[in-house]
């Protein structure tokens, strides 16, 4: 018979309440124990039950990650996660949980892994709504589609780049967290005889390998020159771990293969100007201030969201967002989630999701809460944002982007302020598209659902010219 292991954790505890800035008393309310028990498990007067290392992990879980959780207890955090999936009618007392993570590892680790081989499968059959929409003969998919669903089933995360460009970007720092721009230019001068020039017409960006010389648009906002400059930088000195990882994916066409080097440079860019310890933990202590954190690291909103959404590393996680750019069409132009939420994948996204709104709303943050249909609430921010061309000639660029978490993560975003995630109401209803969304009394609906037949009563109209069945 396996005798119950007895976890005494007060230095870890009283480390996670000093981080959190949290009085005792507050602590014991997050907790849900008496202010005297705190102060016994504080002091490893006595050990944390399952039902408190099962309370822990979901009010903290990143804390109580970074603070040195073992096998067991991290087994556990990935078996609660995928027991909550609303796929399953109630989830496992904490208990059950803990004697399962702790007595019988093997079969839980398959049971997370079977949980996320599902979860990615369901992900896969979502593609059908791509050959649907796309309409591509045969179902074929194009080069910039292969590499956009490389880097989804990759969790936008590299690490031997992501890494890499932590390293670089700290040998190039000197004060403020990112490498500034002559930094970039010095490094580029010196390790690989790259003179930079500036002009007002032509190419965003050019490089002229031969002559060495690195051409930028002038007329460019100061944030995305820079983003220029750490791109060419990451394509000369990471040449050798962009190219290692490009070999390795398993791409059909040589137009695949060099969009995804040029994507894995524009990952190694964002992750130069924002390296990634630096960048996750100064997000967490401005509770993902956007406009805050492109502030201190001097990017753009948009690359700033990006990066948010990229902070997947194993032993340093992030929370995890969903991110997109959409354009004043409606298509997705950028997408990635690192949470249940997953993106129509061509264009026809759900009516009722606040990004739309925000495209015709520039440089204003939008707020909401919203449901999909299995249940799971999200709390998502958007902003339209227009970059502008340098000439009255060409239009400035429109579009939003939208960044957004599950509930449980909502004290950890500060556009959650104010909003109620547990009320019944005020909460926005939302979809994948709706050739997938199961709802059947939505009065924004473009398309039936694939999978089910519609009624049409010639004698009655509603919103919508039909029932589903």
């Amino acid at each position: 018979m396996s005798i119950r292991r007895r976890i005494f954790a007060g230095q870890r505890l009283r480390a996670l309440r000093m981080i959190r800035a949290l009085r005792q008393s507050e602590m014991a309310q997050r907790l849900g124990i008496s202010v005297s028990y705190l102060s016994q498990l504080e002091n490893d007067d006595r050990p944390l039950s399952d039902a408190l290392l099962d309370r822990l992990a979901r009010e903290f879980p990143l804390d109580w990650q970074d603070l040195g959780a073992d096998s067991t207890e991290k087994r556990l955090i990935a078996l609660r996660e995928a027991s909550a999936d609303p796929l399953f009618a109630e989830a496992l007392a904490p208990e059950q949980l803990a004697r399962i993570a702790e007595q019988q590892p093997a079969f839980a680790e398959r049971f997370i892994a079977l949980h996320e081989a599902y979860r990615r499968t369901g992900q896969r059959l979502e593609m059908v709504d791509e050959a649907l929409a796309a309409d591509n003969a045969g179902g074929a998919r194009l080069p910039w589609e292969e590499v956009r669903d490389w880097f989804h089933f990759a969790n936008n995360y590299v690490d031997p780049i992501d890494r890499a460009a932590e390293r670089l970007a700290n040998r190039l720092r000197r004060g403020p967290p990112s490498p500034s721009a002559e930094a970039m230019e010095q490094q580029l001068a010196a390790g690989f005889s790259v003179s930079v020039l500036y002009h007002t017409e032509g190419a965003l960006r050019e490089f002229d390998a031969q002559m060495g010389h690195l051409l930028i648009d002038a007329a460019q906002p100061p944030e995305t020159r820079r983003f220029q400059l750490a791109h060419q930088l990451a394509a000369l000195a990471l040449k050798a771990e962009i190219l290692s990882v490009v070999s390795e994916a398993a791409l059909r066409s040589a137009a695949a293969r060099q969009l995804l080097f040029v994507g894995l440079c524009n990952y190694a860019a964002g992750a130069i100007l924002m390296p990634y310890r630096l960048f996750r933990d100064e997000a967490r202590r401005m509770r993902h201030d956007i406009d805050r954190l492109a502030l201190i690291f001097g990017t753009s909103f948009e690359q700033t969201c990006q990066r948010l959404s990229t902070l997947q590393r194993a032993d340093a996680r992030g929370v995890p967002f969903f991110f997109c750019r959409v354009d004043m069409a409606g298509n997705i132009t950028k997408r990635h989630s690192a949470t249940r939420l997953q993106f129509a994948r061509f264009g026809g996204a759900c009516p009722l999701w606040i990004v739309h709104e925000a495209v015709a709303i520039p440089d204003r943050i939008l707020v909401q809460l919203a449901e999909t249909p299995d249940g799971v609430r999200y709390v998502s921010m958007a902003k339209g944002l227009v970059k502008p061309s340098g000439s009255f000639d060409r239009a400035p660029r429109r579009y939003a982007v939208a960044l957004g978490c599950e509930v449980s993560h909502a004290d950890e975003f500060v556009y959650a302020a104010g909003l109620d995630p547990d009320t019944p109401h005020r909460v926005d209803r939302i979809g994948i598209s709706c050739r997938l969304c199961p709802r059947t009394d939505c009065d924004q609906r473009a398309f039936p659902p694939n999978d089910r037949a519609i009624l049409v009563d010639p004698d009655k109209r509603e919103v919508v010219p039909y029932k589903i069945a």
